[in-house]
């Protein structure tokens, strides 16, 4: 095997299985993880709901056994759990067996060391695909390691509730859609120990077959799912989540979707009340309401590269109390500085208990302040080169140029925009916002959209 896996990504392992990535290939990935990064503890193993993932847990597992690595076996679960189990007194790191909103046939494997601390391209997995691709797990020690069942759920539920005061919570109505993946399982055990709130389950059951499409609410198409029974319902908030419930989207009482980076700027205000002073941690795309938002709420914020690995590791240099990105990846400190699509839900619950702004005059007012485009992607042939056309057309006009993740312009306050390739496509993707004005913020993104072609 001498050509680079394709399953490789830069943050995970990703691919259809079993011609990408099948038994084998995660039986290696267990050895190698073993011989690579010589665990001092056991490594947390959980998988996802996917038709695939059993028999992809249970290869990984032989593979850091005969490795000579302990490993705990969680079970079902989604992937904020295993970074929970990772970050535990004495474990050595943790596997989760997704792929996430990808289609059925995908599967995968995201990777942490001790302490949920994330294993990623510049970080331990380009040498994982060098030792798979050329054979070199290394020796098979005398002694195997062993495997027993670790029962993590009651701990989870606990960690989650210690983010909220559950006697500040009122009672609403929420519809909760679990797209069929694995958060249906979890949100019940959340929900045992707050009677206070009242759920409406939609497509609740864990179904690896995914009969009612894939968990991936960022589809405009998938949508409807969650926003119809919240307007039939008269819900007070709607949630969905992707099928390993990293990610958790957001539906406002009237059923309108709510942005996710909105959410970012309002979950921020949020988590300085219960922690003035402190660091906030957000992506480049769209910057202002975040960025206003905290300052009025007495915190610091910092920017960071888009992506898991470069959130965990800014918000752990920083120690910032929260991080969030517009694609609803959501970053805790007390969580092991690792992204959870429960606790978002859990502080929202109390933030509209707390207040009298049902959450669609929350968004509205940020939306009015900071209109935005939300991120539009555009296939172009060569991208960089259409960056630096872009960067040239605009250069005399602009007040600041940044280069943190692409190319960010701003433009005297008025106006700002971050373009930036994807790794793995020739796509380029488009974030535009303005101060106050939406005619300003359409005129300029319509304006891009022709630089891009």
């Amino acid at each position: 095997m001498t050509e680079k896996l394709t399953c490789f990504k830069a943050y995970d392992v990703r691919g259809r299985v079993p011609d990408d990535l099948n038994e084998e290939i995660a039986y290696k990935i267990g050895r190698a993880y073993t011989a690579h990064f010589l665990p001092s503890g056991p490594v947390a193993v959980g998988r996802d709901v996917r038709v695939s993932s059993s028999a992809l847990a249970d290869a990984l597992i032989r593979g850091l056994n005969d490795g000579g690595a302990d490993s705990r076996d969680i079970g079902l679960s989604g992937t904020e759990m295993v970074y929970y189990a990772a970050a535990l007194p004495g474990m050595g790191g943790g596997i989760m067996v997704t792929a996430s909103h990808n289609p059925m046939e995908y599967n995968g494997l995201k990777l942490v060391r001790e302490d949920a601390i994330p294993v990623s391209g510049d970080s331990g997995l380009q040498e994982l695909e060098r030792r798979v691709r050329e054979d070199n797990l290394g020796r098979k020690p005398e002694s195997r390691g062993r495997n027993l069942p670790l029962d993590v759920g009651e701990g989870y539920v606990e960690k989650l509730l210690s983010f909220i005061d559950p006697g500040k919570l009122q009672p609403l109505k929420i519809v909760a859609n679990a797209g069929n993946g694995c958060a249906g399982l979890f949100l019940d055990a959340v929900a045992e120990k707050l009677p206070m709130l009242e759920f409406v389950r939609v497509n609740h059951q864990s179904d690896g077959t995914f009969p009612n499409g894939v968990p991936n609410p960022l589809l405009e198409e998938n949508r409807a799912a969650t926003a119809d029974p919240v307007m039939a319902q008269s819900a007070d908030l709607g949630i969905a989540w992707d099928g390993d419930f990293d990610r958790c989207f957001f539906f406002d009482e009237k059923g309108e979707f709510a942005d996710g980076y909105y959410m970012v700027g309002i979950l921020a205000a949020h988590m300085l009340a219960k922690s003035p002073g402190s660091t906030v941690i957000h992506d480049p795309r769209m910057t202002w309401n975040t960025i206003e938002m905290v300052s009025q709420a007495g915190g610091r914020t910092v920017q960071c590269k888009t992506g898991h690995a470069f959130m965990k590791e800014k918000m752990r240099l920083e120690d910032a109390v929260y991080g969030g990105e517009m694609s609803a990846h959501h970053y805790f400190r007390k969580f092991a500085y690792c992204d959870s699509g429960m606790i978002p839900w859990l502080l929202t619950a109390e933030l509209l208990s707390l207040g009298e702004q049902p959450l669609s005059r929350l968004i509205a007012e940020r939306r009015q302040l900071y209109p935005s485009s939300g991120e539009i992607n555009r296939v172009v042939e060569h991208p960089e080169t259409v960056i630096d056309a872009v960067r040239e057309r605009y250069a005399a006009q602009a007040s600041v140029v940044e280069y943190v993740d692409g190319l960010s312009m701003e433009f005297d306050r008025d106006w700002r925009f971050n373009l930036r390739s994807s790794q793995t496509e020739p796509i380029l993707r488009l974030n535009v916002e303005a101060a106050g004005n939406q005619a300003l913020m359409r005129e300029k993104t319509e304006e891009l959209l022709r630089q891009l072609g």
